[in-house]
């Protein structure tokens, strides 16, 4: 299959390096980061979108998006899929769809999970809006990047299953960094807590699978150091996301905006920023109630 790619930085690099390996021909486009090997680099974005079947894009936000399928819609060809991966708020990722749509296009909007490692190892989950052509013409290609594609409907659908998926999250880690800070003050041994809460009502993802306590579960980021497998300020940006959506549709999300107002203050005024999304638990460490 013939593909434009455009945003080739530390997500799209490597699943743009993917389809070429498993025998596509990939045309790409950044402004700054490196072309991996077997792309073909492109001069601009619409000369990565001119000729392809798909037009796969990764891109920071939905004003860039915007701004992206403002060039490229008018050279793709009548019939081809945009499929952008970014995560973006919902608003975009719709008005992004009905621009392609009106231009004969498909539109499949795929945000993704699994980070960088799952990039790399093309092992990403993708949440996938759209048309049901779209979706069926580049689902060959989702299965190549990744391990997981679900189709949650329309356009915009993608999205928000994203930002739904990671306000969860990002509340659940906070209150599980919070639990072994009070452990530790209350004299309760971490891995005891560890043992009992792993394998009881208090089970999450967070706890089991991304443990933020060093030494502690699963071998996390906590690990080593803190770099980041997730870092804070994405967090940041899906819990904004998940806040602009809800003040959209007018939904009640107090967790959700606690949650963002916390990593906001981690980020941007405490240690947070170039962490990983689990250094809550050092941050709760050092804390009183005041």
């Amino acid at each position: 299959m013939k593909i434009g790619f455009i945003g080739l930085g530390n997500m799209g690099g490597p699943m743009a390096a993917n389809l070429v390996a498993a025998g596509h021909e990939v045309s790409g486009f950044d402004l700054a980061a490196p072309m991996p090997e077997g792309v073909t680099p492109a001069g601009s974005g619409v000369e990565a979108a001119t000729g392809a079947e798909v037009v796969i894009t990764m891109l920071p936000n939905g004003a860039i998006l915007r701004k992206v399928a403002d060039e490229i819609i008018p050279a793709m060809t009548k019939g081809a899929v945009f499929a952008d991966c970014s995560t973006v708020d919902v608003d975009s990722a719709r008005a992004v769809a009905e621009q392609a749509h009106n231009a004969g296009l498909s539109a499949v909007d795929a945000p993704v999970s699994g980070g960088v490692t799952g990039a790399a190892a093309g092992t990403l989950t993708f949440m996938a809006g759209g048309d049901e052509d779209g979706f069926a013409k580049v689902a060959p290609l989702l299965d190549i990047m990744g391990q997981k594609a679900v189709h949650c409907g329309p356009s915009g659908n993608g999205q928000a299953a994203k930002i739904c998926n990671n306000m969860i999250l990002g509340a659940t880690m906070i209150v599980t960094c919070e639990a072994f800070a009070l452990a530790d003050k209350l004299g309760l041994d971490r891995q005891a807590m560890y043992d009992v809460v792993s394998t009881s009502s208090g089970y999450s993802w967070s706890m089991n699978a991304y443990t933020p306590a060093p030494g502690i579960g699963a071998t996390s980021p906590a690990d080593n150091g803190y770099k980041p497998g997730f870092a804070a300020e994405l967090m940041l940006k899906d819990l904004r996301l998940a806040q602009q959506a809800a003040e959209t549709v007018d939904a009640d999300t107090p967790m959700g905006q606690a949650a963002r107002d916390l990593y906001a203050r981690f980020v941007e005024q405490e240690s947070g920023e170039g962490m990983d999304f689990s250094a809550m638990l050092p941050r709760f460490e050092t804390r009183g109630r005041g």
